[in-house]
């Protein structure tokens, strides 16, 4: 029998995916946020969860279009109405998904910002130099060069063990989305600064058994319930960072610096399915879309290096 309250619909949707799926925090999170705004949306308008139709959800993706929601953010909230749906089915609460037949708006498909080898220089030079403490410094610059060089998701940098790069691996193991794990190299310069950090962070490890106090196990220490550096406060430090390097904090993010990571890579001739693989991409034409950013630079080759382009000495 369905829950009669819709809080109930997206707490036991969200415990089931988590058990089932092992769907990370950030993105039940996501789900929630999504599922709590369609279900405010339909007591306002007087639908029920067990018995809303079709057109119950067409009228609240048109009422996001009115709000000027983005095409991705509505497609999102489409998926995780079908998801709690096709749950709903499973779990013999609804005979239908009335949300399964809705033609979504589509994702905008827009190139991924990224920076150029001389700005992620000067990111990484300035990254070495802020912070308060030489302690800030160590951990600023071995965050920066780390993601640099690896390309992870943000959340897998801050939330990194320190297991994970004892003893200067040349790969490391990272568990990215859905509890999936693959290997990922560690470049020389990144090594070193890791390297740095962790000597500062054996010390201050002395120092709490001593005090009788707990060690931090993650790579990156935060003070909060998690145990590791926030994904809002190191976005926050790099957008520091930036406007110390003299670039616009708008076109910096952690996600800039991934996409930096592949295009440079891509650039330099890497193999798309390799960059699929570093990245943790399940599908390869979501890699692909960094093929698009290399277009100026093919373009520039072709009209700097071919023969044709070369300037003709006129004949006698």
């Amino acid at each position: 029998m369905a829950p009669a309250a819709p809080s109930q619909w997206i707490s036991t949707f969200l415990d089931a995916i988590a058990a089932e799926q092992d769907a990370a925090r950030n993105t039940r999170l996501a789900y929630g946020r999504d599922l709590k705004d369609f279900v405010d949306w339909c007591a306002r308008h007087g639908h029920d969860l067990a018995s809303l139709e079709r057109t119950a959800v067409e009228s609240y993706l048109v009422a996001c279009d009115a709000q000027g929601l983005a095409k991705a953010t509505r497609a999102r909230r489409l998926s995780a109405i079908r998801q709690l749906y096709r749950f709903a089915f499973d779990e013999g609460w609804r005979a239908d998904n009335p949300a399964l037949r809705i033609s979504g708006p589509g994702k905008a498909q827009g190139l991924p910002q990224t920076l150029t080898q001389d700005e992620v220089a000067r990111l990484l030079d300035a990254a070495r130099d802020h912070g308060r403490t030489a302690a800030e410094r160590l951990r600023n610059t071995a965050l920066v060069e780390l993601l640099y060089a690896t390309g992870l998701r943000v959340s897998e940098l801050v939330s990194l063990p320190q297991a994970a790069v004892r003893g200067g691996p040349r790969m490391i193991l990272v568990r990215g989305k859905g509890g999936k794990e693959r290997m990922v190299p560690v470049s020389g310069p990144a090594r070193a600064a890791v390297a740095a950090w962790l000597v500062h962070l054996d010390a201050e490890a002395d120092a709490a058994r001593k005090a009788g106090k707990p060690v931090p196990k993650h790579l990156f220490p935060g003070p909060g319930a998690e145990g590791h550096l926030t994904r809002q406060n190191f976005f926050a430090l790099l957008k520091a960072v930036a406007v110390r390097a003299g670039l616009s904090p708008g076109t910096v993010t952690p996600h800039v610096l991934r996409h930096a990571f592949a295009t440079h890579l891509l650039a330099g001739g890497a193999d798309l399915r390799v960059i699929q693989t570093l990245l943790g991409h399940a599908d390869v034409a979501t890699t692909e879309i960094y093929t698009h950013v290399l277009d100026d630079h093919l373009k520039d080759l072709v009209l700097t290096r071919h023969p044709l382009a070369k300037p003709r000495r006129s004949r006698a």
